[in-house]
């Protein structure tokens, strides 16, 4: 969908659908005009009970030719004291998927209430793109639906939130179609490629024998059940002579469970454990695009988590880049043990802050359900830099602790660490063990394994892979170029 910004009038904009946002308590006030036009007809809609402004509540009415626009959609905002950003973002994602299903092709968006609650007109846009997003690669019939463009009317400068909108988007969009995408289809080669597609970066893909001969010891102990070859892939975008920012992302493309296999029920969806290197991928595209003044370093280690008869087993002890010795008890376990070796990888980069994130634990949902990300890390000023993305992007996240006590509860009677302590506190162990890994380094790991995908229709967000993690890490890396 094309975003546009025009200065004119509603009345005299041709379109299919004029978008007029309104909060409960607004009635028809900030579009008496517009409805004098149509001869009461805003008026009459409101006072029959038919529209009243709650959240996301929809109505749509045709004009008959009395304006230049062939339909007027109101759109809801809720209660005006509590309209958010996201809330704003939510009116967009209804309204323009529901345009787009009654085939209408361009739109335009009043902003009157919008400027009235000092809100940005790029939110409502935003939900807009994001909830525009199908995936029917591999569907038979060609769907030709679909919003073309939708037009802000403002006299305002929107150029810039209008930019940073569509590649917080765009980029969103690249995290879901790599997490949807069937296994067969996202090996690790495919990932490399995918990141030699981006922009502005150099990619380094480090291969199975250098890996072997690097130490990364935990890394390929992971691999070693599948055929598919690993790629650890090292994406650097520097436009700043700093220290850099180190981003990875857990890059499973397929996980089995290993000798420890998953059961067989929802297995399929075992494609997503991808979902953290498929939003740094996301987040280094928007980076170059915007081309932030920053340094970033990016790692996805890359392989698939099989059975086999080289396949890792229970029981086993392995050694990290730094050294440090593994035992296996777990090979479903694995998203620790290939972070653990990214982190001690970017470390010699000499990073100004990690952050992991990764589909790390089933134990994420029964904490959190599905609507935040656990957070955790060693650095309190890092955590608040993330808080504050997460409250602009509204992708939550919620900080776990990682009390000393929890040391205990990854002993090992034979080595340094084990990559399981059980059930108990599975959530925050799995944290505390990669906090073992970053040492003094500003480190943040975010758990998205409740969030990456959904099962559910959400204004914004439709069923399967979210794309979750992209915006917020955006609205972070934004923060800090400011």
């Amino acid at each position: 969908m094309k975003i546009i910004v025009k200065k004119a009038k509603e009345t005299s904009f041709p379109s299919d659908a004029l978008i007029l946002p309104l909060s409960e308590e607004d009635n028809i006030r900030p579009y008496k005009e517009i409805d004098e036009e149509l001869n009461g007809l805003l008026k009459k809609i409101i006072d029959s009970g038919e529209f009243s402004g709650k959240q996301n509540e929809i109505s749509l009415l045709h004009t008959g030719g009395k304006i230049k626009p062939r339909r007027v959609l109101l759109i809801g905002l809720g209660k005006r004291n509590e309209v958010t950003r996201d809330k704003l973002r939510q009116a967009g994602g209804k309204a323009c998927s529901y345009l787009r299903n009654l085939n209408v092709r361009d739109a335009a968006l009043s902003t009157r209430t919008i400027a009235s609650l000092k809100l940005m007109p790029a939110d409502f846009a935003e939900g807009g793109l994001l909830s525009l997003y199908r995936f029917e690669k591999y569907k038979k019939e060609e769907i030709t639906r679909g919003l073309k463009s939708i037009t802000i009317l403002s006299n305002k400068d929107l150029k810039k939130g209008i930019k940073w909108t569509e590649a917080a988007a765009t980029a969103t969009h690249l995290a879901r179609d790599l997490v949807n995408t069937p296994s067969n289809d996202m090996t690790p080669s495919v990932l490399v490629k995918y990141a030699r597609s981006l922009k502005k970066v150099s990619v380094r893909v480090i291969e199975r024998n250098q890996a072997e001969k690097l130490g990364l010891g935990a890394y390929i102990s992971v691999a070693r059940g599948s055929t598919e070859p690993p790629k650890f892939i090292v994406i650097t975008y520097k436009k700043k002579n700093v220290p850099p920012i180190a981003l990875i992302g857990k890059s499973i493309t397929f996980d089995s469970g290993g000798i420890s296999l998953k059961p067989a029920r929802g297995m399929e969806m075992m494609k997503y454990d991808m979902a953290g290197g498929a939003a740094v991928l996301g987040v280094m595209k928007a980076a170059s695009e915007m081309n932030l003044p920053l340094n970033i370093i990016a790692v996805l280690p890359a392989t698939e988590n099989l059975p086999g008869g080289r396949a890792s087993k229970p029981g086993d002890v392995v050694r990290t880049m730094e050294g440090k010795t593994i035992e296996i008890i777990s090979t479903d376990a694995e998203g620790r043990l290939v972070l653990a070796d990214a982190i001690g990888y970017v470390k010699k980069f000499k990073p100004s802050a990690i952050i992991d994130i990764a589909t790390l634990t089933g134990a994420c949902s029964i904490a959190l359900g599905n609507e935040a990300i656990a957070m955790m890390g060693n650095d309190d000023s890092l955590m608040k830099k993330i808080e504050k993305a997460s409250e602009e992007s509204a992708e939550k996240v919620w900080q776990m602790p990682l009390f000393d006590e929890y040391k205990d509860y990854i002993k090992s009677d034979i080595a340094d660490l084990k990559n399981s302590a059980g059930r108990s506190g599975s959530l925050v162990t799995s944290g505390y063990f990669l906090k073992e890994f970053a040492g003094d380094t500003p480190w943040v790991h975010l758990d998205i394994a409740s969030t990456a995908w959904t099962d559910k229709e959400k204004p914004y967000i439709p069923r399967g892979a979210t794309g979750i993690g992209v915006r917020l890490l955006i609205s972070f890396l934004k923060n800090l170029q400011e």
